[in-house]
């Protein structure tokens, strides 16, 4: 079996590593490192809980600590990802594999003031973790400059994608070296991100990596046919078994995740919600509570929830469905991480069959429906109009390769 010795990597990453408890990279980090070691663009799919930040953050510290310190420091790497806790945490990843380095390694993002943000880059910066939007209006300002920038990391490019901000991505490319390295990773592969990569991307080596539908399989996946109006009496039975011990619930509205959160806390379960709306310290405050067992419950929207990465997640709830299919797998997997066990416990109300359907699709298996307790109408169950996967079980492959998924027009945000 591999170890992070045999990755050609110098001491003071592999005692930062070893300080983690880590000693056998994950597939991608066995991929991707040497690649990015000798100067290769890559092109990565591969969804959260992989090992992803690790198998880029590594290899360019080492680069960066070999290399000559520039006088005065320029951006020599720069991050860009979706969201403020991504970004947070990606920064924190290169702080704590770097800590045996001279690595400066600094975050921008919206949502907060910017003079701090500023005053760090002006004292000098190695690697810059960004969200878009900041970013720009740094480098609009002249605060920020990315013009001798010789590495870019295009995190979740898909997100970026869902989220609008293709075309600040696009711009902030524009003003970078043309020679440069390029790193780029989505966890799915529209046409638009197809095209993207295409376009920045130079003979890149291809990483693929933990499959959908094998991501889906380590999972205890379970279906209740429920009724809106009996939705919060089912979870709060739910509630009542100890054994979940720390439970990610997924809304799809920033109203919603605000009035599930008030109603669990009113004699439930001790609950915070975090989405757009939120300020960024109520958003941090929320996640440190959730992450150190304070708060037992926390209600998210798939936009907030994608950048958490917190281990010990016991249980995902899918309080409403997506109705995107794919954002279901990125939802689940944020339970049964780093080898743990998981539980993925979904809701759908009658108007939702469609998108359960969808998703039954993708991941190519039904998910096994629940008995209704007592005292409650389950909703009726139709009849099956396809089959999920073909007989000999679920596909290990991907099944959405390079179509984007439908989005129901019915739901508007």
């Amino acid at each position: 079996m591999t170890r992070f010795s045999d990755l050609h990597l110098i001491e003071p990453l592999l005692r930062a590593v070893h300080e983690e408890g880590y000693e056998y990279p994950t597939p991608i980090q066995q991929q991707t490192i040497p690649h990015v070691l000798v100067g290769r663009d890559v092109f990565g799919c591969a969804q959260t809980g992989t090992g992803k930040t690790a198998a880029f953050a590594l290899p360019l510290l080492q680069r960066l600590h070999e290399a000559p310190v520039p006088t005065p420091r320029f951006v020599r790497v720069l991050v860009l990802t979706p969201t403020r806790e991504l970004a947070s945490q990606i920064a924190d990843s290169f702080a704590t594999y770097g800590r045996h380095t001279a690595v400066r390694t600094k975050v921008v993002y919206g949502g907060v003031g910017q003079q701090p943000q500023a005053d760090a880059l002006r004292q000098g910066v190695d690697v810059l973790v960004a969200t878009p939007g900041r970013l720009l209006d740094l480098m609009q300002q002249r605060i920020a400059h990315v013009d001798r920038v010789q590495v870019l990391v295009l995190d979740e490019a898909d997100r970026m994608l869902d989220m609008g901000f293709i075309h600040d991505v696009r711009r902030i490319i524009g003003a970078l070296p043309k020679k440069r390295q390029t790193l780029f990773f989505s966890a799915t592969l529209p046409h638009e991100i197809l095209a993207l990569a295409h376009d920045i991307l130079t003979n890149p080596v291809k990483v693929e990596v933990t499959p959908t539908a094998t991501t889906v399989e380590k999972i205890a996946q379970s279906l209740y046919h429920v009724e809106k109006h009996d939705k919060f009496r089912l979870l709060s039975r739910l509630l009542k078994d100890r054994a979940i011990r720390r439970v990610l619930i997924f809304t799809r509205t920033k109203r919603g995740a605000n009035k599930l959160a008030e109603q669990l806390n009113r004699g439930v379960a001790h609950a915070d919600a975090i989405h757009g709306n939120k300020g960024q310290s109520a958003r941090e405050r929320a996640l440190e509570n959730f992450k150190r067992g304070s708060c037992r419950v926390l209600v998210a929207t798939d936009i907030a929830a994608r950048g958490i990465d917190v281990e010990e997640i016991t249980h995902v709830v899918n309080y409403d469905l997506p109705d995107v299919p794919e954002n279901y797998v990125h939802r689940i997997g944020r339970t049964a991480r780093a080898g743990a066990e998981g539980a993925a416990i979904t809701f759908c109300q009658s108007d939702e069959r469609q998108d359960l359907s969808a998703i039954e699709k993708l991941i190519r298996m039904r998910i096994p429906v629940q008995p209704s307790p007592d005292g409650m109408t389950p909703s009726p169950v139709p009849p099956p109009t396809h089959r999920p996967h073909p007989p000999h079980g679920p596909s290990r492959h991907a099944p959405h390769a390079t179509g984007r998924p439908a989005r129901h027009p019915r739901r508007r945000r």
